[in-house]
């Protein structure tokens, strides 16, 4: 049963991409935040590992092991009848069929993937690397029979001195994510450049994720670049803990 159900929420997921143009993920980071983004009318949402480490008093960056990050999101994943994303950052030293396994059985129905990988230094993925992994997380979901939705990020254009500089690499790249089987591509960092946007957006058949903030972005803006797909990374989560201080101040003296 609880397999059908994963199914089921995985097939609503690439629906719900389908249907809007462009599919605002929440990010969120425990049950609290979860249950407040559907009841605010979200479909579905997206746990961001920035935001749970944070929760957890733990590092991002992979300060958390895969095993303590499938502990942390099985309850929030259990407390929302929506489909849930979730950010795995590069794996966890992890082989791609244990991850999408670990993934599974917790419920989960989409990851984002992102090339830095931080047990080894932060070293960044060479294209073909990074396409071979995501085509591995594809075949092991199409194993597993889940159509979980893959969101390849890459962090080349944070990375970059000039971010448009590496423009043309970093299209390959994405291109390179989608043959392999990514769903989604996320080039992170760009949020605030439209030339970039519209660049990206042009040159790929899937569905671009930005990084938005809450209170100083536009959707608006974003649907007009073409941008297909929207989650907050950390900015919501710092949003919040802005306004929480902005009401705590008066009381603190």
């Amino acid at each position: 049963m609880a397999h059908d159900i994963t199914v089921e929420r995985a097939r609503r997921l690439k629906q719900l991409h389908a249907q809007h143009k462009p599919l605002v993920l929440p990010t969120v980071w425990d049950v609290w935040s979860a249950r407040t983004a559907v009841a605010a009318g979200f479909p579905a949402l997206t746990i961001g590992s920035h935001p749970l480490a944070d929760s957890r008093g733990a590092g991002d960056n992979e300060g958390q092991t895969f095993e303590e990050v499938l502990a942390a999101v099985r309850p929030v994943i259990a407390a929302v009848d929506v489909p849930v994303s979730v950010d795995l950052e590069a794996g966890y030293g992890q082989k791609p069929s244990d991850l999408v396994a670990g993934l599974i059985e917790v419920g989960g129905v989409g990851l984002n993937i992102e090339d830095t990988v931080h047990s080894e230094g932060g070293r960044l993925r060479d294209t073909q690397e990074h396409a071979n992994y995501v085509a591995g997380l594809r075949t092991a979901a199409d194993d597993a029979g889940v159509p979980v939705w893959v969101n390849g990020r890459t962090d080349l254009f944070m990375r970059a001195q000039d971010a448009s500089a590496v423009r043309d690499e970093a299209i390959e790249r994405l291109r390179a994510l989608v043959e392999a089987g990514a769903d989604s591509v996320y080039p992170v960092g760009i949020q605030d450049d439209d030339d970039l946007l519209t660049a990206v957006t042009g040159a790929v058949t899937v569905p671009v994720n930005s990084t938005a903030h809450p209170v100083k972005h536009d959707l608006d803006r974003f649907r007009r670049l073409g941008v297909g797909r929207i989650t907050y990374g950390p900015l919501l989560q710092f949003a919040l803990t802005d306004t929480m201080k902005d009401m705590l101040k008066p009381w603190s003296s």
